[in-house]
């Protein structure tokens, strides 16, 4: 019997559509329960207690089990399938590239885009106004990063595209909502335009 997998999620969030894609790039079916954020729906008691104990989104459920975290939830759902490459080094290399979008792409790049189109930065408070501009060098030299790899090879791990271009594309290509210019990273640019020519590629709500 086939799993049946529900995602509990935000459409507006990357992390929530990265799982969504890389569903849709699988052909596996995916149901959807959608939570407002901004209105505190993840932080309520009933979604702690069922959901997520951390009060996040997303988190998968997989029957009557919940996987919390966006990118442990996308290897879940990939394993044992061309996303996830077999050669050992490549497949540890896709891995590094998603601890880089979780550690050092994420926090900066999907941030500033969450308090800008979002929140409104009149609406931040003292701590995150101060936080924007070191938030804004720490994302550009991400998006450099990036740009200087793909300016030699297609995708960021392998000669194929794997879970690494899978979460790294949610944020990168809405990342002018948080105030970096796409059009400064040619390879970055080709790249975005690769990941949405792939078979059964879905658009971010």
């Amino acid at each position: 019997m086939a799993e049946r997998y529900t995602l509990h999620e935000d459409p507006r969030s990357g992390n929530c559509y990265k799982i969504k894609l890389t569903a849709a790039l699988l052909g596996l079916a995916l149901e959807s329960r959608q939570y407002d954020i901004l209105k505190g729906e993840t932080r309520t008691p009933d979604f702690m207690a069922n959901v997520n104990p951390n009060g996040r989104i997303p988190t998968l459920q997989i029957g009557d089990r919940f996987l919390p975290e966006s990118n442990a939830a996308c290897w879940y759902l990939a394993e044992g399938s061309s996303l996830i490459p077999d050669d050992r080094f490549t497949r540890a290399e896709m891995l590094s590239w998603m601890f880089f979008e979780q550690y050092s792409h994420e926090p900066n790049i999907a941030t500033l885009r969450f308090w800008m189109q979002f929140v409104g930065e009149a609406n931040l408070s003292e701590q995150q106004k101060a936080q924007i501009q070191l938030k804004r060098i720490a994302g550009q030299d991400a998006l450099e990063l990036m740009d200087r790899h793909l300016a030699t090879r297609e995708w960021m791990a392998g000669d194929a595209a794997s879970l690494a271009d899978i979460v790294l594309y949610p944020y990168t290509h809405v990342a002018d909502a948080g105030g970096f210019p796409l059009a400064d990273y040619a390879h970055i640019w080709a790249w975005i335009e690769r990941v949405q020519a792939l078979s059964d590629f879905i658009a971010m709500d």
